[in-house]
């Protein structure tokens, strides 16, 4: 009779600790759902608040709309190349940007003055190279005026970036002062030192960070 009782209890030990391995493993599971939950759920309010920024542009368009509008296209595009890459339902099949047609060029009056153009091969302010960053990354341009600059999600105002367009060799070094939704965007006369004509979007994007 006692050997009976003996060999129950080990058997409910053994019982007892599988169902602790199998709550561990789900509770593991769980967490991974939630944090890449969190993940999709800030994408994709990243996402609709950038539509809603190109529908307001549309819908009250001024003179630097259109470069406004590509420059959040370009950042629509990274985000859903972000959805698909982490899972999110919806990101490899959502639709492209309404507007597929070349935005206009900006206002004429915001291109740097002639005392600032770059000399041939290089951006006004450059300081040679640094520690390569946001690698893959594109560059377009946020529609701002002003002297040049640039504004980042990932670096603080203050830090020195240099942009160098690889399909022409030309590049720009400027400071962050402001925020946006990429690892960097280039104002209009940044932007201005290192497009290509016609262009509104660097794909072949080499950025440094110099300071």
């Amino acid at each position: 009779m006692s050997r009976r009782k003996t060999l129950s209890r080990k058997k409910k030990i053994a019982l007892l600790a599988g169902a602790l391995v199998l709550a561990g493993g789900t509770a593991v599971v769980v967490a991974g759902t939630s944090q890449a939950s969190v993940a999709c759920d800030g994408l994709a309010t990243a996402l609709a608040n950038n539509e809603r920024f190109i529908a307001d542009q549309r819908a009250n368009p001024d003179a630097l709309s259109q470069a406004r509008i590509a420059n959040r296209e370009a950042v629509i595009a990274e985000i859903r190349r972000k959805q698909a890459a982490s899972g999110c339902g919806g990101g490899a099949e959502a639709a492209p940007p309404a507007s597929a047609a070349p935005p206009a060029a900006p206002p004429a009056q915001t291109a740097p003055p002639a005392t600032t153009a770059p000399p041939a091969g290089g951006g006004a302010g450059d300081t040679g190279s640094g520690d390569v960053v946001c690698a893959g990354s594109t560059v377009t341009l946020s529609g701002e005026g002003g002297a040049p600059a640039a504004s980042s999600n990932q670096f603080p105002l203050g830090t020195r970036l240099k942009v160098t367009n690889l399909d022409n060799a030309q590049s720009t070094t400027v400071e962050v002062t402001s925020v946006s939704g990429s690892c960097v965007l280039l104002n209009n006369a940044a932007f201005e030192q290192v497009r290509e004509p016609g262009k509104f979007l660097i794909r072949k994007a080499r950025i440094e960070r110099v300071g």
